[in-house]
């Protein structure tokens, strides 16, 4: 596990059903896990599992077992929970987690696929609009995760390019890849502009 701003550490994981290596982070000052998979023993002290998107599950409810924490999904994905499920739905642009992150939507085309804005660590984490490869790029999804790419990557960069203008927030915590320190504000303007 790696610390790459205070109060921000990040570890990764293989998927057991993707077989992609996919992030996790532990924000301590808040008792906060995002998008967690194999928690490590270190982690303690959590309140809150937020899922950046329904699809996020990964550790979710085993991590819940362990900390007895409550697990925080976009309501807009409820459909992929049980009625039983033990999750507590969040809105865009309604904060939560006591006021400490808001979500946004960023693309109506993938709606419940969010971003998390952290002001408190001038964070902001993307679930799966894009990725950071092994070279250090952002990165769209792989095709095969859209069903009209034209369409659908125009909207993510819309959506993204609103983000970053309105937005302040220095590191950019992404589901997919390596995390980027201070300059992720930055970074995504520089994706978005192509």
């Amino acid at each position: 596990m790696d610390e790459i701003a205070p109060g921000i550490r990040h570890w990764t994981a293989v998927h057991p059903n993707i077989g992609w290596r996919v992030s996790s982070y532990w924000l301590p000052d808040l008792e906060v896990l995002l998008d967690p998979l194999q928690v490590p023993d270190e982690v303690d002290g959590i309140s809150h599992i937020v899922l950046s998107n329904r699809h996020h599950k990964r550790s979710a409810f085993e991590a819940r077992e362990r900390f007895g924490a409550t697990v925080h999904v976009p309501r807009i994905g409820l459909q992929e929970f049980a009625e039983t499920d033990p999750v507590e739905p969040y809105d865009f642009g309604s904060p939560f987690v006591d006021g400490a992150i808001t979500a946004h939507q960023v693309t109506e085309l993938w709606p419940d696929d969010g971003a998390l804005h952290i002001p408190s660590l001038s964070v902001l984490a993307i679930a799966d609009t894009v990725l950071r490869d092994d070279n250090g790029d952002l990165k769209f999804m792989p095709e095969m995760c859209f069903d009209d790419i034209e369409a659908e990557r125009a909207s993510i960069i819309a959506g993204l390019t609103r983000l970053a203008s309105e937005l302040s927030f220095a590191h950019l915590l992404l589901a997919h890849g390596d995390p980027i320190a201070n300059s992720g504000n930055e970074d995504l303007a520089a994706f978005v502009l192509g």
